[in-house]
């Protein structure tokens, strides 16, 4: 699955047109956890975290790629190696060897906007779904308790103007809805069984928000990437509605997704809290 339609335009500059961000801007640069990189445009494993090195060249700096799934070109600049996702051709970085940071004596200096990172090391296939049900602090909550889901990002979506942030998304006339962007091993959930328990954790029908949040930002949508993730969340709503349920939540195209500032991520975890306007009921 190609996620280009999800792209945020500095991304879409990175991966796709091959510019370069910023030094020491990389939301990656400084992290030191276990886990895997992946191609933010294809979800290809491109790294483990464990070959991952400080090399205070303000990028995330690795020396060894996974399998073949890195390959490297002549830089059109004439002087460096472009390094690139082998599966979508998506631009990641540069090679750089001789440097001495490590036995391997090689910098593969990744743009942090070129990947995503899982904190999980063992996995099959992935997919991703973005999924709005209100506030995405409880959203987030309940799809982490999933076994097989990778990732579930607070964020935002469904708007066109670059770079919303929470307080402009709470204006609510940015067409941006509170989302979470959900990366899955497909080998051990389906997209059907999620989308089931997105279902179950939140009011879809209520139409103008969640609970005691009002407002467009907490409308209830699902944001597939393709036909196929499309039929199965028209399938769903069709059940709902055969159960006499009046469906509110809307099924809609992607748009580029931004994730939401760092307080926001794994709010209920670090504050120590649960969700007020969330909760699982079983329904399918």
């Amino acid at each position: 699955m190609l996620k280009t339609k999800s792209l945020t335009p500095n991304q879409f500059e990175i991966i796709i047109n091959k510019d370069t961000e910023q030094p020491f801007t990389g939301r990656y640069n400084d992290v030191e956890s276990n886990g895997v990189y992946l191609c933010r445009n294809c979800a290809t494993k491109l790294f483990k975290a464990d070959s991952k090195f400080i090399s205070t060249c303000g990028w995330p700096s690795y020396d060894i790629h996974i399998d073949d799934n890195v390959k490297t070109i002549p830089d059109v600049d004439g002087r460096r190696t472009e390094i690139l996702c082998n599966k979508c051709d998506g631009h990641l970085g540069h090679i750089f060897q001789g440097e001495g940071y490590t036995k391997l004596n090689t910098r593969y200096c990744v743009n942090s906007a070129s990947v995503d990172f899982i904190s999980f090391e063992n996995f099959g296939d992935t997919e991703e779904i973005i999924l709005a049900a209100g506030c995405f602090w409880g959203v987030e909550y309940y799809l982490k308790k999933l076994d097989g889901v990778l990732l579930a990002e607070s964020g935002y979506c469904g708007g066109d103007e670059p770079n919303p942030d929470y307080k402009k998304v709470c204006n609510g006339n940015t067409d941006y809805l509170e989302v979470v962007r959900v990366i899955f091993d497909k080998n051990k959930i389906s997209l059907k069984d999620i989308l089931k328990y997105f279902f179950e954790i939140h009011d879809f029908t209520q139409a103008n928000g969640q609970g005691p949040d009002i407002g467009t930002q907490y409308k209830s949508a699902v944001f597939y990437y393709d036909d196929s993730q499309k039929k199965v969340a028209e399938h769903l709503v069709e059940q709902l509605v055969e159960m006499n349920y009046e469906v509110a939540t809307k099924i809609r195209e992607v748009k580029p997704y931004y994730v939401a500032e760092d307080y926001h991520l794994d709010y209920y975890a670090r504050n120590g809290s649960i969700p007020y306007c969330h909760k699982h009921t079983k329904i399918f």
